[in-house]
């Protein structure tokens, strides 16, 4: 085969590569397209801002919009600093309407994540996206879990108690709070002259490093 052939035949091979990535990657109605996420806050937004750029290195996923149920929340403050759509919204639009749940739809999200979000998730929404909602919480779970625990009010009570250890969890949502199938979990030790602050310093450490990374995994897995 002469060199002409060689380079003939590796442009079709090239042409045939990018049709398939193209048909994969940037199909909206194939399984492979890059993934939709949304990230649901009520606070600051700062592991929503570090989905938004982890993901925008690679082309597994994107976070598509970011939903606060807080109007004055830093997160949206981020959201429009990073460019990423977002959306306040209020306890009757989540509980009492299908607002959200049309929202996610049209948006064609794939996966919610929720960093720092306080409510439960409504059933509709838990059954439009069952298996794809995961949480993060600032505890080793089943410690310190439940409604009303988040937040310094955890790191307060890991300190109070004499807690040698702490950490987060990664979890998958249900109707309860908290309660949801173990996905990852990651320790820190807490230290007799730790006070909650510096507590919180050591998990949102590990938020930062393992939480993107655990979000990508299980969405690739699936």
């Amino acid at each position: 085969m002469t060199g002409q052939m060689y380079n003939i035949l590796f442009l079709f091979l090239a042409c045939l590569f990018l049709i398939f990535y193209r048909l994969t990657v940037f199909n909206p109605g194939n399984q492979y397209r890059m993934k939709k996420i949304a990230v649901l806050v009520s606070g600051s937004g700062s592991n929503a801002e570090n989905l938004v750029n982890y993901f925008r290195k690679g082309d597994l996923a994107r976070v598509s919009i970011i939903l606060s149920n807080k109007k004055d929340a830093f997160a949206l403050v981020r959201a429009q600093r990073l460019g990423v759509p977002s959306l306040y919204f209020d306890r009757n639009d989540f509980y009492n309407s299908s607002k959200i749940l049309e929202t996610l739809k049209e948006q064609e999200i794939d996966w919610i994540v929720l960093a720092g979000f306080l409510w439960l998730v409504p059933s509709d929404i838990l059954a439009a996206y069952e298996g794809r909602i995961v949480n993060i919480h600032p505890a080793l779970l089943p410690k310190y879990g439940g409604k009303g625990m988040y937040g310094m009010k955890v790191h307060c009570a890991v300190v109070e108690n004499g807690e040698k250890e702490t950490g987060i969890t990664i979890h998958y949502v249900n109707s309860r709070y908290d309660e949801g199938g173990m996905i990852f979990q990651a320790k820190t030790e807490v230290l007799p002259t730790d006070t909650p602050e510096m507590v919180a310093e050591k998990v949102h450490a590990l938020e930062y490093e393992h939480f993107p990374k655990v979000v990508a995994q299980i969405i690739a897995e699936q």
